[in-house]
């Protein structure tokens, strides 16, 4: 045996072909590794596909109404208003809830449905739109402080929760209470003088 095979052999290395055992026996390693971590991410989305999939039912009072129902967990609240219980005041405009549109009271603050899963409202009571009285819209209407009509239901509900809770607000005091609240059409003043007139105990101008 040649001094260099005998240097390969020491090393556990064999140089015929190019082929390095010490090499290979690394990349197996490695392969080996990655296959594990491919499967552990592969068993980890089948997991989430599955929870995402399923089926939960709940019990939530809407508009002083109870029901029970049988949701899909990827649902939100927004979803189970408008398809299951065909409460469609609240609008889809932004799935991030920037928008305001699907503005909701749920157990008495208002929250957007469209960024709430349904299935987080199991036991609660939700208020929309359709289960305030006429006072807001009434004063809505007085003010003409509606256009397209997708952001009214959200502002109607956003200003019922504001004056619960600020009724003696100034108008500037209005203005930063409603900012969550956009108006594509631009009425807001008119939906500030909306405000205003409930204030001052009118409610239909």
């Amino acid at each position: 045996m040649t001094e260099s095979k005998r240097d390969a052999a020491s090393k556990g290395t064999a140089t015929q072909g190019g082929f390095h055992r010490r090499a290979f026996l690394k990349g197996s390693s490695a392969v080996a590794a990655a296959t594990a971590v491919q499967a552990e991410v592969a068993s980890a989305v089948q997991q989430t596909a599955q929870v995402a999939a399923g089926q939960k039912s709940i019990k939530v009072e809407v508009n002083g109404k109870q029901h029970s129902l049988e949701i899909e967990t990827r649902e939100t609240l927004l979803d189970v208003l408008r398809y299951r219980l065909d409460l469609t005041g609240a609008k889809p405009v932004s799935n991030d809830g920037s928008s305001g549109a699907s503005t909701v009271l749920l157990n008495g603050k208002p929250v957007m449905a469209s960024t709430v899963l349904g299935v987080t409202c199991d036991g609660k009571k939700v208020t929309t739109v359709e289960g305030l009285d006429d006072k807001v819209p009434a004063a809505f209407v007085a003010a003409d402080a509606q256009q397209c009509g997708f952001c009214t239901p959200g502002f109607v509900v956003a200003v019922k929760a504001f004056l619960d809770k600020t009724p003696n607000a100034s108008p500037e005091e209005i203005r930063q209470g409603l900012n969550g609240n956009i108006c594509r059409c631009g009425t807001y003043s008119n939906v500030l003088q909306a405000v205003v007139s409930l204030v001052k105990g009118g409610g239909n101008g």
